[in-house]
C-alpha cells in the first residue's frame, strides 16, 4: 500500500510539473473542497456525497466502488447521531496539495479521536490521499486511500504541533498532552516546573514568539516510550518589545498512556 502511494504521488507530482504548479488560490480550492466533502459525511449528506464521489470511484485498499463507500459514510453518521456523546472528532489539517488544469491529488493528516465506553479516548494518527479528476467542469473524487502512519511520524507531528501552539498561545494544546506527571527545565533559569507551574508560567509570559523552527531532529521510539532531541529556533519579542532571535538544543521525553502519546519531560540549552 505504502509503495502504490508514493508511486502515486510520485506520477502526479510529474504531472504537474508538464502543466505548471497549483496556485496557492487553486489549492485553497481544493482544501475547501476536501473539509466539504468531510462535513458533508459527518452530517449524513447523501445528496453532497453522490455529487463528490464519480461514478466510477474505488476505495483503496479495500476495493470499495462508490455505493459501498457512501453507504458505510452514512452508517457511521447515523451513529453519530444516535448517540453524539459517543463520536469520533476528526480532524483534518497539514495539507499537501498538487494540481494540472484537469487532475488533482490531496494528502492530508487525519486525526481521529475514538471514545469509549468506560470514559477512555485513543487518538489515530492516518494520513490521506484523494485523487481528483475534473469532470464537466467540476472536481469529483475517482479513489483514496488512508494508511495510520508510524509512532516516529506522530513524534514529528507532535513537535511541530507543540511549536504553533507556542506561537498561537494555544495553552489548551499543552493540557492536553502534558501528562499529568509531566516535568519542565526552564532553559534559563534551570529551574525544575511540573504540569501546573510550567502552564502558568506560559499564560504570565508577555513576550510574543512571531515564529519557532524545529532542525536537526532526532527521534527514537521504544515501546511505549520516546525521545526527541533537536534544535528549536525562536524568533520574537519580548515584554519590553525588543526582537529576540535565539536556538535552544531540546531533549523531550514522550510516553504513550491510555493509547495516545503524551509529554513526560522536556529540557532546553540555549546555544550560539
Amino acid at each position: 500500500m505504502k509503495t502504490f502511494l508514493l508511486l502515486l504521488l510520485l506520477m502526479l507530482t510529474a504531472t504537474t510539473f508538464a502543466f505548471g504548479q497549483c496556485s496557492d488560490a487553486e489549492k485553497k480550492t481544493l482544501e475547501a473542497f476536501d473539509l466539504a466533502w468531510e462535513a458533508a459525511g459527518q452530517r449524513g449528506d447523501r445528496a453532497y456525497l453522490e455529487s463528490t464521489f464519480a461514478d466510477d470511484f474505488v476505495a483503496l485498499s479495500a476495493m470499495t466502488g462508490k455505493k459501498e463507500t457512501i453507504d458505510s459514510i452514512l452508517r457511521r453518521a447515523e451513529r453519530n447521531k444516535a448517540n453524539p456523546q459517543m463520536a469520533d472528532t476528526v480532524v483534518s489539517d497539514n495539507y499537501i496539495i498538487s494540481c494540472t488544469p484537469a487532475t488533482a491529488s490531496i494528502t492530508h493528516r487525519l486525526l481521529v479521536t475514538a471514545k469509549f465506553p468506560n470514559g477512555r479516548e485513543e487518538t489515530y494518527y492516518n494520513r490521506s490521499v484523494h485523487v481528483l479528476e475534473k469532470r464537466g467542469g467540476r472536481w469529483q473524487a475517482v479513489t483514496n486511500a488512508n494508511h495510520e502512519v508510524s509512532d516516529y511520524a506522530i513524534m514529528n507531528y507532535m513537535e511541530r504541533d507543540w511549536n504553533n501552539a507556542v506561537v498561537k498561545r494555544d495553552f489548551a494544546w499543552f493540557e492536553r498532552n502534558y501528562a499529568a506527571d509531566a516535568s519542565e527545565i526552564d532553559s534559563q533559569t534551570g529551574a525544575i516546573n511540573n504540569k501546573a507551574k510550567a502552564i502558568a508560567q506560559m499564560k504570565a509570559d508577555k513576550s510574543v514568539v512571531k515564529s519557532a523552527e524545529l532542525a536537526e531532529m532526532d527521534i527514537r521510539v521504544d515501546g511505549g516510550s520516546a525521545v526527541v532531541t533537536g534544535i528549536n529556533r525562536i524568533k520574537g519579542r519580548d515584554e519590553k518589545n525588543q526582537p529576540f532571535d535565539y536556538r535552544v538544543r531540546f531533549t523531550d521525553t514522550f510516553v504513550k498512556r491510555d493509547g495516545r502519546w503524551q509529554i513526560w519531560a522536556t529540557q532546553g540549552t540555549r546555544v550560539p
